[in-house]
């Protein structure tokens, strides 16, 4: 089991051992479209799998540490804390893209992690090594992107942050070495699948009570018709031999439960319930697919 190395909003640390649960006993590749985290990929550590996201700066991110993990702690372990000067050998030393004035070294990190979206020549070791130095420095560890693409999030309050992770990028660069990387779109990524391979979904969405409205449901531009145009197609695979497990909102739940997925429910503390209605509000499912 190896732990992830960036923080990441909908992370599914918590839904490891209900996921674990509901996985087939044996299957051939595995498949991750929408990796974010990467928890449950990289506790599985598949002898061989496909991960996907199209965030292209955190599939650069995973490629720098699968190839060149040695480089990126090298990187790493150079930067100050977040709280110091600028370092006025780099640039953004005095002010932003945009002129804003530059107060201390995160923001001027950030920044420099920003040239991709604004037009800059970047390097992809430097830029990963800046990923992981503000998703661990941030606040909240909040990955977050403005119209423009530019990462946003202010710096964290923390103590004593550590942001090289070593040991982890190590072990997950040896995870990663059996692993194929894309950053495309999930139908994309999904159309090399065979019959029993093993495909987890977990999509962008936003928990909900399962009262809530499903044709105002969206989440960060995935909404309610992109959710059905997902729960079909994997639909499709699960008639073709794949095994499937989603998580998702609740409002999800009659959805998949409609197009034959067994449905389990997951409550606030996070423990795994048979399907059943009328147990109140639910923030997420998870629905399985058996061939």
């Amino acid at each position: 089991m190896v732990q992830p190395t960036l923080k990441w909003a909908g992370g599914k640390r918590q839904l490891l051992d209900s996921l674990h649960e509901l996985l087939p006993d044996t299957y051939g590749r595995y498949w991750e479209p929408f990796v974010g985290g990467g928890a449950l990929a990289f506790d599985l550590e598949p002898d061989a799998g496909v991960i996907n996201d199209i965030n292209t700066r955190l599939m650069n991110y995973y490629r720098v540490v699968k190839h060149e993990p040695e480089q990126l702690i090298e990187i790493l372990e150079e930067f100050p804390d977040p709280e110091s000067d600028p370092d006025d050998t780099l640039q953004f030393a005095n002010s932003s893209h945009f002129g804003y004035d530059i107060n201390n070294y995160y923001y001027q990190a950030r920044a420099r992690f920003n040239k991709r979206p604004y037009g800059y020549e970047f390097d992809d070791v430097e830029e990963a090594a800046l990923l992981q130095y503000l998703n661990r420095t941030c606040f909240n560890g909040l990955y977050r992107e403005n119209q423009s693409g530019g990462f946003n999030t202010p710096i964290g309050d923390y103590e004593d942050p550590d942001w090289v992770q070593a040991e982890r990028i190590r072990d997950l660069s040896d995870v990663l070495a059996t692993v194929e990387l894309y950053s495309n779109h999930y139908q994309a990524v999904l159309s090399g699948v065979q019959p029993g391979d093993l495909v987890y979904i977990d999509p962008p969405y936003t928990p909900l009570s399962e009262t809530a409205d499903f044709t105002e449901y969206s989440a960060d531009g995935f909404d309610s018709d992109d959710q059905l145009t997902l729960r079909e197609t994997l639909t499709q695979l699960v008639d073709i031999g794949v095994h499937v497990v989603a998580s998702n909102s609740g409002v999800m739940k009659s959805q998949y439960r409609d197009a034959g997925f067994d449905v389990y429910t997951v409550d606030a503390t996070r423990s795994i319930n048979a399907d059943a209605d009328g147990r109140g509000a639910v923030d997420e499912i998870i629905a399985v697919g058996r061939p």
